[in-house]
């Protein structure tokens, strides 16, 4: 039976992609930076740039955007921005929306909050928006994945926090409005 996949082994490939759709959050709750748990590691923050040497390369991308046009990565360096990374067909993304969506309304005009959808159709991520309540908020649409592995990103949700010096630091996992406002306050706005 050339191409078919025996049930265990679809059941694994199943309980893979369940997994995938987020990370366990730390024991408070809270998402954990991409080079681990301390938010101080080197490994943490990433995207390190300016100084005249032009945008980081995790900037470095012009991409289409859920509902049309286009996001410019350079045009975010500098500025005070939010990532949220997440894909159509996860349920923890789905379930966090409506609080991302607030906590962009809240901090309207002062913080940027922008989506980055992948691992799914466009049609699928325009859908996600309209019923999460997130058309508010631009979203880019990241087919090929290489925006999310830019800033490194590898399991949705995540949360990259933009700093004015053009560096980034990102969050795995899911997150409650309080901790993004904490990490507004310290990481963008700090």
């Amino acid at each position: 039976m050339r191409g078919a996949l025996s049930p265990a082994l679809a059941a694994a490939a199943a309980a893979v992609l369940v997994a995938g759709c987020g990370a366990a959050p730390s024991d408070d709750g809270g998402g954990e930076p991409a080079g681990g748990p301390d938010s101080s590691s080197p490994g943490a923050e990433t995207g390190q740039g300016g100084g005249g040497q032009g945008a980081p390369a995790a900037f470095d991308f012009t991409a289409p955007a859920v509902g049309g046009g286009e996001i410019d990565g350079a045009d975010l360096v500098g500025e005070p921005v939010v990532l949220w990374f997440w894909a159509p067909w996860c349920t923890v993304c789905r379930g966090e929306a409506p609080g991302v969506a607030e906590t962009a309304e809240r901090y309207a005009g002062e913080v940027e909050f922008i989506g980055v959808a992948g691992q799914g159709e466009p049609a699928a991520m325009k859908e996600f928006v309209d019923a999460t309540g997130t058309g508010g908020m631009r979203h880019i649409i990241d087919g090929d994945g290489s925006i999310w592995s830019g800033f490194e990103v590898t399991t949705q949700p995540s949360f990259s926090f933009l700093r004015s010096s053009g560096s980034f630091l990102t969050y795995t996992g899911t997150m409650s409005e309080q901790e993004i406002d904490e990490r507004v306050a310290s990481e963008v706005l700090g």
